[in-house]
């Protein structure tokens, strides 16, 4: 299963084609287009979410609401574009008037991208590199999110810090705490912290500043077995890692314990196997975060991601004028303060979007009742081994 985007932040329109899903797999916009309206929300975002009211359309490979094995494709629509219908014209030419990009944002795409494909307007390059994308892949990651929610995956995530303010959460709570999640206007468990955060980025949005922060992603219900440790590039701790850094403005991924293992001898982060009466063979921690070898375990997958701030800047960073080559402010753009609520939820749908792809690869067939049939064969099996280490 593959899937490719397209579309310009102030373009027509986002696009996504999916091949390799199963026939018969039930799919509806309501459920995609909840979890675009769950991206949209987040205190610190900015006027663009004002404007858009994200809505996914279907424009092949369904059929009364059950895909058809061709290829899927959707479509959201970007209200903004009549706002941008001179500036960002398909065909013709461009208007005498059109104000091109030419002072590159640090820390933002703009002038790597420009050097690499010799675009002298920058916008050619910001327009594609805005987090504008993710919203297509928020919509492609629930399609992923609704084939193995049939198998018992379930998402969880909540904004662990934003700037120097932390919310002391165990990723174990996270499921008893998604209500409350879903209530706070920064995705975070904990109400002291979350009113420090909301504190921290009123002070830097008045600074012309932004802030980035952590988050913590946990997903339930994954059966042991997806990945591999034959070949590395099938490793599926690399996978996740790779697909969820490939989103705007995350720097860093952790699994499990991740950088405090190196910190630790092994007798405190490795976890012991044991025999359990009635779940057969368990681990009695899980501070590997449900991958051993590049190979799911059985555990709950824990993740967690630091985002940078967002380099788009009220009170911009010195930078160059390409066309003049003095010294000059980055270009200002409309923008948030902070985004991290936001991506906490793209970054749901990405994992998702990773973990149905190896489960096809594990599991999979031409059509749903067939992928239903190996997975439940492979569960009744591996369930068989580990009650033999019942006590």
């Amino acid at each position: 299963m593959r899937v490719l985007t397209g579309g310009e932040s102030h373009g027509p329109c986002l696009t996504g084609i999916i091949e390799g899903l199963p026939a018969g797999l039930e799919l509806d916009s309501t459920a995609i287009n909840k979890q675009l309206e769950r991206r949209q929300k987040g205190y610190g975002r900015g006027g663009r979410m004002a404007i858009e009211k994200d809505r996914v359309e279907f424009l092949s490979g369904l059929r009364f609401n059950r895909t058809l094995g061709s290829p899927l494709t959707l479509q959201i629509k970007n209200r903004d574009w009549d706002n941008w219908r001179e500036a960002m014209a398909l065909e013709g030419a461009p208007p005498p008037d059109l104000e091109a990009v030419t002072r590159p944002r640090p820390g933002h795409a703009d002038l790597a991208g420009g050097l690499k494909y010799n675009h002298r307007d920058l916008r050619q390059v910001l327009e594609r590199s805005s987090a504008r994308e993710t919203a297509m892949r928020v919509a492609v990651g629930t399609v992923g999110r609704i084939l193995i929610g049939r198998f018992g995956f379930k998402f969880y995530s909540h904004v662990a810090g934003i700037g120097t303010i932390t919310a002391p959460v165990s990723p174990a709570d996270l499921p008893a705490l998604a209500e409350q999640v879903e209530q706070s206007p920064l995705r975070c468990a904990d109400s002291r912290a979350e009113k420090a955060m909301l504190d921290e980025i009123d002070r830097a949005g008045k600074d012309g500043d932004t802030l980035g922060g952590i988050i913590e992603l946990v997903i339930t219900g994954v059966p042991a077995g997806l990945g591999s440790h034959v070949h590395w590039d099938r490793r599926l701790d690399g996978r996740l890692a790779g697909a969820l850094m490939s989103v705007q403005g995350i720097k860093g991924v952790e699994i499990g314990a991740g950088f405090k293992a190196a910190c630790q001898r092994g007798t405190q982060v490795h976890d012991p196997i044991m025999g359990h009466r009635e779940k057969g063979i368990v681990r009695s921690a899980n501070r590997a975060g449900g991958i051993e070898g590049g190979v799911t375990n059985g555990e709950a997958l824990l993740l967690r991601l630091a985002m940078k701030p967002i380099p788009t800047l009220a009170r911009p960073l010195s930078s160059v004028d390409l066309e003049t080559g003095q010294e000059a402010p980055g270009a200002f753009e409309r923008s948030d303060v902070c985004a991290v609520p936001s991506a906490a939820v793209v970054a749901e749908a990405v994992a998702a979007w990773e973990l149905a792809v190896v489960f096809l690869e594990k599991f999979g067939g031409d059509w749903i009742e067939e992928i239903e049939a190996s997975f439940q064969y492979y569960m009744e099996t591996i369930t068989r081994r580990l009650n033999k280490g019942q006590p």
